[in-house]
């Protein structure tokens, strides 16, 4: 696979597991500004990122990859909840996280 492909299937799977994946249960319920009722935010936050993190694994071929594409992706939606950042920061930063992937896997040069 090339750099074009790998980076184009990952904002695909970004897409898939941020919006139909993500649903309003788990968009609402990863806020810990407005929790759920019974619903660790934390739980629902650390599903969603991890459902991110797999697609960046299985895409990569990286546990590695998957791992940082989790806990990026957590931070990042947890800024995004604090209000530190906007929703387009949250998807523009999103998307920088698949390139750095896309970099390192493949090399600055690719």
């Amino acid at each position: 696979m090339t750099f074009l492909q790998t980076f184009l299937l990952m904002l695909g799977a970004h897409a898939l597991a941020d919006y139909p994946l993500q649903g309003d249960f788990l968009a609402r319920a990863k806020n810990h500004r407005a929790p759920l009722p019974g619903v660790p935010w934390y739980q629902a936050l650390t599903a969603h990122a991890m459902i991110q993190g797999t697609f960046v694994g299985l895409i990569t071929g990286s546990i590695v990859f998957g791992l940082a594409e989790t806990v990026m992706h957590a931070f990042i939606d947890f800024l995004k909840c604090e209000k530190v950042i906007d929703y387009d920061i949250d998807q523009f930063l999103h998307v920088v996280c698949k390139a750095v992937w896309c970099v390192l896997l493949f090399g600055a040069t690719a």
